[in-house]
């Protein structure tokens, strides 16, 4: 069976003065429209959330972490049923509970993201923030090995199998204190890949999540450590930079972050206390 994440393309090769005909792999990008269905039993109402570009696949854990990271929802536990046929109509109909009141506000700028963008389309400044509260922002005490954390780059790496199809994905991924890997998920769209992630977290029923350690595989910016703060992650590692807003949300939500995780170093720009610099 195809993998709708993967699509194919033919190109010309050219490497020295060699050219090849060749088929190359490409990380598939579709658009996504989540619609969501709420309200009493007698007056059901359906609304278009949102479009954003995604790569097919974990498409009602997107809708869910999306959702849920959005503060449209509190939680897996509002959702009644999740219509999947999305790699056909590139649309995904999300049900809540008769008795479930979304929280609409946030989304009534109608917005369309790109693979780039998780904020892209919001039309004031104050629409960017999501409904984090002192409850999610409030931290656990656990500590983490610097020995240990330098190890998860490579240990990501070896799971990520769209990468090495394609060379165009993000990935984002869960560790718990042992450096067990928990969740992996890829995506096109690095806020994308976040967003599969808490939902099959909380599909997993692996809430809270302030025992554990998110890692991304490239940038750290502002949109993906407010998702991570939503879900009550406490620490973030990223093999690529931060942005400068991303470490003053982080520093302001009390979450540790981590940059530049790679070759046995990192830098710590927020939340120093939480980890613990040791030698294997």
């Amino acid at each position: 069976m195809p993998n709708p994440a993967i699509s194919y393309t033919r190109i010309t090769r050219v490497q020295d003065t060699i050219v090849t005909a060749t088929e190359d792999a490409l990380a598939a990008e579709e658009p996504l429209e989540i619609q969501l269905i709420y309200g009493p039993a007698t007056h059901r109402q359906q609304q278009s959330i949102s479009v954003t570009m995604r790569t097919p696949g974990q498409d009602p854990e997107l809708a869910t972490g999306f959702l849920f990271t959005e503060g449209i929802i509190h939680g897996d536990e509002d959702i009644k049923a999740i219509s999947s046929e999305s790699e056909v109509t590139n649309t995904i109909l999300v049900s809540l509970h008769e008795q479930v009141c979304p929280v609409l506000k946030t989304t009534q700028r109608n917005f369309v993201s790109n693979a780039g963008c998780g904020v892209c389309g919001k039309t004031d400044i104050t629409s960017i923030y999501a409904p984090v509260t002192k409850e999610t922002a409030d931290g656990s005490t656990t500590k983490w090995s610097s020995a240990m954390i330098t190890r998860l780059p490579d240990m990501l790496r070896k799971q990520q199998q769209l990468f090495d199809d394609t060379g165009g994905i993000h990935a984002a991924a869960l560790f718990d204190g042992a450096a067990n890997l928990l969740l992996m998920r890829e995506d096109i769209g690095r806020h994308n890949a976040v967003d599969k992630l808490i939902g099959a977290a909380l599909q997993q029923k692996l809430f809270p999540m302030d025992q554990y350690l998110l890692l991304l595989s490239g940038r750290a910016g502002f949109e993906l450590i407010q998702k991570a703060a939503m879900a009550g992650i406490k620490v973030i590692a990223a093999v690529g930079a931060p942005s400068g807003m991303a470490v003053k949300m982080a520093g302001e939500w009390d979450i540790t972050l981590i940059g530049f995780l790679r070759q046995q170093r990192f830098n710590i720009y927020t939340g120093e206390q939480r980890i613990i610099i040791a030698n294997e």
